[in-house]
């Protein structure tokens, strides 16, 4: 985790204006949070009314009560903040492999913003807490499996919770060890949950949310890399350009699909390659997975652009249960913790993810099949005797094979739970999950692709291919030698996908 720049801005909370820009500065670039003196003061007010609803004997559901099936069950003054201490420690029941730092940060930031709407009915020293770990660099623990998304994420928020009570385990700028000690190391108190706080930290989308957040980052990236990358190959395997032209796509007007074909068009304008095979060329069209760029890329534009709608904006929502709502002076329960909408946002973007993968796929064997390149086979010097990229491409199908599976639709996949009442829940985390993994794979596919198209460009040497595809070419040449005898792909290929995530070039030309 990256320290925040010196004289850096904080980012102060205030349960509305939260972006995915600001989520990622605060996951992976430690970015200092506060809570906004408009926040903390619709938190005081909220929890003066759960105070004196309280004091008048009102029964809450979660507060006076039990949860779940056992919110018939009445729960005494004396043991009402016992039971927001169970309650933590009773939904800490995840398993699995840990959630990373940065995707455990983002889940923070997400809660702490949602708790300063001032809608849920505990103290800013609730937010306050969670800010303080989050600015000394204190990650909960959490397992990534245990949610159904539905009582929103409990059992990852809970974990989450379980560090604010000293229990648990956190990292601590990658080093293990126990809440309680690290907590007392930074000089921080146990957190002692009032009255529905413990239910106010842990009913919620965030988890759901923070993974889909960040996966929707990466592959806006991603988006854009795939009309680089099918760019080069469109070079290589000497493609028109018309098809990219804008009065063509101007009578389609997707959005999405207009910026990819605008992109497209700006990557190949004035290439040596076009200009030799402009006049004479037999071919009356290119195959889909060249001609068809703009309309499947454009495709995965308009799932990014309506999921990024999405989950910004969940971002910024109440999403536990019961409310608290002083203006209407009630505590009302509802169900604004279900996260369907997002686990369908996350699950269509996993779809359009794997046909982003299963074009490229298409053409990285035109790139290797001499019968469809009139290039030498695998894009080696001395086909027979040497692969080449032949295996690099069983690589990507085996991706693209998986990403086919993540594309089914985790969101319809309900089990109930808590003895029936849950009776329909959204499987929210498993779609984040999925996307994530499918984000990831998407990544290595365009790598390949790359890889393979700029060594095929080279073939077409010596002429020239577009400035934007040569600055490509020449990205690519100074991690990655060209292949000119057999060696280790693996390291080439996560040096591509280093290049292009890390530090990826830059084209301001660009549309988009």
């Amino acid at each position: 985790m990256k320290r925040p720049p010196a004289g850096a801005a904080r980012l102060d909370l205030d349960g509305g204006s939260l972006t995915l820009t600001d989520v990622l500065d605060v996951a992976k670039e430690a970015r200092l949070v506060g809570l906004a003196a408009e926040a903390r003061a619709r938190m005081e007010r909220s929890r003066a009314l759960v105070d004196r609803l309280l004091a008048e004997g009102e029964r809450i559901y979660g507060v006076t009560t039990g949860f779940g099936r056992l919110a018939n069950v009445i729960i005494s003054g004396d043991q009402q903040r016992d039971l927001q201490r169970n309650l933590v420690r009773s939904h800490s029941s995840g398993f699995g492999p840990m959630l990373s730092d940065h995707e455990v940060r983002a889940v923070m930031v997400l809660r702490a913003n949602a708790l300063a709407r001032g809608h849920s009915g505990c103290r800013p020293e609730v937010v306050d807490a969670l800010l303080a770990l989050l600015n000394l660099g204190i990650t909960p623990a959490v397992p990534e499996l245990g949610s159904v998304g539905a009582s929103g994420d409990l059992s990852p928020l809970a974990h989450i919770a379980l560090a604010l009570i000293g229990e648990g385990r956190v990292s601590v700028r990658g080093r293990d060890a126990p809440s309680a000690e690290a907590l007392a190391d930074a000089d921080l108190e146990p957190l002692v949950l009032a009255e529905k706080e413990g239910l106010a930290l842990i009913n919620g989308t965030q988890a759901t949310t923070g993974l889909g957040a960040l996966a929707l980052v990466r592959f806006a990236t991603l988006v854009d890399l795939a009309d680089v990358s099918g760019a080069v190959s469109l070079e290589a395997l000497m493609g028109s350009p018309d098809p990219f032209r804008a009065a063509l796509h101007a009578a389609r007007p997707h959005p999405g699909q207009i910026t990819s074909a605008a992109r497209l068009w700006a990557l190949l304008q004035d290439s040596e390659i076009r200009e030799s095979h402009r006049e004479g060329d037999a071919r009356v069209q290119d195959p889909y997975s060249l001609r068809c760029m703009p309309q499947v890329h454009g495709a995965a534009r308009e799932a990014l652009r309506y999921a990024t709608e999405i989950v910004t904006r969940e971002a910024n929502s109440t999403t536990d249960n019961p409310l608290v709502l002083p203006d209407e002076d009630l505590v009302v329960s509802g169900g604004n913790f279900h996260a369907q909408i997002v686990a369908q946002a996350l699950d269509l973007v996993a779809i359009a993810a794997a046909d982003l993968a299963a074009i490229s796929e298409r053409r990285l064997e035109r790139l290797l099949n001499p019968d469809l390149s009139g290039l030498p086979a695998f894009l080696t010097p001395e086909p027979g005797i040497r692969s080449g990229f032949m295996i690099a491409q069983v690589a990507a199908a085996d991706a693209l094979a998986e990403m086919r599976v993540l594309a089914h639709p985790a969101s319809v996949d309900s089990v109930p739970t808590s003895a029936a009442q849950e009776d329909h829940v959204s499987m929210g985390m498993a779609s984040a999950r999925k996307l994530r993994r499918s984000v990831d794979l998407l990544d290595a596919v365009l790598a390949i692709e790359l890889l393979c198209g700029v060594q095929a460009v080279e073939y077409r040497r010596p002429l020239r291919s577009s400035p934007a595809v040569e600055s490509v070419v020449s990205a690519v040449r100074r991690v990655v030698p060209p292949l000119d005898q057999d060696r280790v792909l693996s390291y080439d290929i996560a040096a591509v996908r280093r290049l292009f995530f890390d530090a990826p070039p830059s084209f301001p030309e660009l549309p988009g």
